[in-house]
């Protein structure tokens, strides 16, 4: 690959990050960057330390990059910061790899050439940590609204698997349906807002489709359903909006709440 020129990594942290991990993880990343196959328009890495010490792993490194218009993003928990940098910076690497093979066939349904080969090279992702919160302490700390990109099942497939998403809220294209895509230990798993008798079409068979509508609840009440479930997110309908809403767990204790723009 043609190096690319050296672009300026902007640096986020909180927390007791420990000196000098910032400047091995803009060195790491720029190393990366330089072999990128498109031009890099913009590159950050997010450090984040936890101060709580019963967290196994409490140093989170988060790197995002804007490739001529396309996203890459890569992170990773570790019990150090540096593991977490370069961990994450594995992942960047495996990322930038696969988009460098055929971008247009990433768009257009399967993430890598050959069949269930992206699972293979793929880096487990641990459950970040988050901070344990009492449950009557936990708020909605973070809400983010965005229009909903129109996909396939497998072009939101390939979207999580480059952005490093365990969970991806999106319109499916030929239903119309708010819908998410998350991780399953097989491949990957859809659920619609409502459940559907018509076909989705031809879904890979790494991509398996709930039957099941998801759940009409306020916000207060997938909270506590999030908490009595046990799980890491939930995807429900507002009851307020009728639009299919994502809660999760925020690395701080707190939830954070993913809709679709009006």
């Amino acid at each position: 690959m043609k190096d690319t020129p050296t672009v300026q990594v902007q640096t986020e942290t909180r927390g007791a990050v420990p000196a000098g991990t910032v400047d091995l993880a803009v060195h790491r990343i720029n190393s990366l960057l330089r072999a990128a196959p498109e031009p890099v328009l913009f590159a950050r890495v997010k450090l984040i330390m936890s101060a709580d010490p019963a967290v196994q792993r409490p140093a989170i490194a988060q790197v995002n990059a804007d490739l001529n218009g396309r996203l890459v993003r890569a992170q990773a928990a570790g019990e150090t910061m540096r593991a977490a940098v370069e961990h994450a910076c594995d992942r960047l690497r495996i990322r930038l790899e696969r988009s460098a093979r055929n971008w247009q066939a990433v768009r257009g349904g399967r993430p890598v050439p050959g069949p269930g080969e992206w699972r293979h090279q793929s880096l487990p992702t641990p459950r970040l940590p988050y901070f344990p919160r009492p449950p009557g302490e936990r708020a909605v700390a973070r809400r983010k609204s965005y229009a909903l990109a129109r996909q396939t099942a497998e072009e939101a497939a390939a979207d999580v698997e480059l952005m490093d998403y365990d969970f991806h809220l999106f319109t499916e294209r030929s239903t119309g349906e708010d819908t998410v895509i998350y991780r399953t230990a097989d491949g990957y798993r859809l659920a619609l807002a409502h459940a559907r008798n018509q076909s989705l079409g031809t879904v890979d068979p790494w991509i398996t489709v709930s039957k099941m509508p998801a759940p009409r609840l306020s916000v207060t009440e997938a909270a506590a359903r999030l908490e009595a479930a046990g799980q890491s997110f939930l995807f429900f309908v507002n009851a307020e909006t009728g639009r299919g809403n994502l809660i999760y767990h925020r690395y701080d204790g707190n939830y954070g709440l993913i809709t679709p723009a009006s």
